[in-house]
C-alpha cells in the first residue's frame, strides 16, 4: 500500500475539518427551521444544496404551504441582505431593476437602483408578472449584474433569487420563458403535509393569532461563510465515470420519444454543481451516484417539455425522469 504523503494527510485532515463545520452549521439552520416549518425536509435539503451551489431555486405549491415562509427563513438564517418583490401583472422592468432620477444638486440623471439590488431575493408568484419584466430577470440571474444606460452594475455576493409561484391558479398568470426556468437550479415541489404533520402544525400554533415572529432567529452564514463552502465545493471529487453519467443523463433527455424540448448544457453543469452541494451537506467531500440520481428531478423537471401525445396521456416529467434514470447503467 503506497504511503500518503504528508501534504496529503493535511489536506485531508483539513478537508475533514471543513466538512464537520458545513455539517454543524447545517444542522443547526435545520434545528431553526423545524421550529417554524414542520416537515417538508426534501425541500429544506434542496434549498440549502442551492445556497451552497449558487444557484437560483423556484419552489412551487399550492396557497399556505410555507413557500413564502420557507424563503424568509433562510434569509434570516445568513446575515446578508434581503430583499422581496410581490410580482404582479402591472409590474414594470424599472420596478425591479431601478430607474434614472434627475438629481437637481448634480444637475445629471442618477440610476436609483431597484429591490433586485440585495443578497437574497424573494420573488413571490413569479408567474404574475408579464413577459417585459421576466425579461428583466434574465441578465441578473445570468450573468448577476444589471446593464442600465450603457453602465453595468454588479451584483454583491452572495446574489440568489427563490421565487414562488402556484401550479394550480390560471387566471391572471403567465408561463414563465424556457429561457428563464433554465436559469434556476432547481425546482421544488412543495406538496401537502401529511396528517400527523398537520396535526403538529396545529397543536404548535394553537395559541397564535399574528404571523411568525422572526426577530429572535439567530443568523448561521455570513457571507464570507458561504465564500468558505464555494472553496471547500471546488475540491470535491468526482470521478470521471460520474461526469459520464451526468452527461448521459442530459443528453437521453434530448432523444427521448415523450419529450419535445430536452435539457440543455447548463442542465449537466447544474447536476454537477448540485451534487457537490448535496455531497457536503451530507458530510462528504466525493459525489456518489446516489447523490446524482436525487437532484436529478428538481434539476431536469422544469427543463424539459412533454410531447402532445404525452401530455394526453397523463405522463409527467417526473415519470419521464425516473424512466431515463431506470435505462442508464449506473457507475460503480
Amino acid at each position: 500500500m503506497e504511503e500518503q504523503k504528508p501534504t496529503d494527510k493535511l489536506s485531508f485532515e483539513r478537508n475533514n475539518s471543513e466538512l464537520l463545520w458545513i455539517s454543524e452549521k447545517v444542522t443547526a439552520i435545520r434545528s431553526e427551521i423545524s421550529k417554524h416549518v414542520i416537515g417538508q425536509e426534501h425541500m429544506v435539503e434542496l434549498l440549502l444544496a442551492g445556497i451552497f451551489a449558487n444557484g437560483h431555486v423556484l419552489l412551487e405549491g399550492v396557497p399556505g404551504v410555507a413557500k413564502t415562509l420557507s424563503a424568509k427563513l433562510i434569509s434570516r438564517l445568513m446575515k446578508v441582505g434581503f430583499s422581496r418583490i410581490q410580482f404582479t401583472p402591472d409590474l414594470m422592468p424599472s420596478d425591479v431593476i431601478g430607474t434614472s432620477v434627475y438629481n437637481m444638486k448634480e444637475s445629471r440623471f442618477v440610476f436609483n437602483k431597484g429591490p433586485i439590488f440585495s443578497n437574497i431575493v424573494l420573488i413571490d408568484e413569479i408567474n404574475r408578472a408579464p413577459a417585459k419584466t421576466q425579461a428583466a430577470l434574465f441578465e441578473v440571474m445570468e450573468e448577476r449584474q444589471i446593464t442600465f444606460d450603457g453602465t453595468q452594475y454588479p451584483m454583491e455576493f452572495p446574489f440568489l433569487v427563490v421565487a414562488t409561484q402556484n401550479p394550480i391558479e390560471q387566471e391572471g398568470t403567465y408561463s414563465l420563458p424556457e429561457a428563464q426556468l433554465d436559469r434556476f437550479i432547481f425546482k421544488i415541489i412543495m406538496n401537502y403535509p401529511t396528517f400527523e404533520e398537520e396535526s403538529q402544525i396545529l397543536l404548535r400554533y394553537k395559541a397564535s393569532n399574528g404571523p411568525i415572529d422572526m426577530d429572535n432567529i439567530e443568523p448561521q452564514f455570513s457571507s464570507e461563510d458561504i465564500k468558505r463552502i464555494h472553496n471547500v465545493m471546488q475540491e470535491m471529487v468526482i470521478e470521471a465515470s460520474l461526469i459520464q453519467y451526468i452527461a448521459s443523463i442530459t443528453h437521453r433527455t434530448r432523444s427521448h420519444p415523450k419529450l419535445y424540448l430536452g435539457a440543455s448544457p447548463r442542465a449537466s453543469l447544474s447536476m454537477l454543481r448540485a451534487g457537490k452541494a448535496l455531497a457536503a451537506l451530507r458530510g462528504r467531500d466525493f459525489i456518489t451516484p446516489e447523490d446524482i440520481q436525487y437532484i436529478a428531478i428538481p434539476v431536469l423537471t422544469h427543463r424539459i417539455i412533454l410531447t402532445p401525445e404525452a401530455e394526453m396521456e397523463g405522463v409527467t416529467t417526473e415519470e419521464v425522469i425516473h424512466q431515463i434514470l431506470s435505462e442508464i447503467e449506473i457507475p460503480r
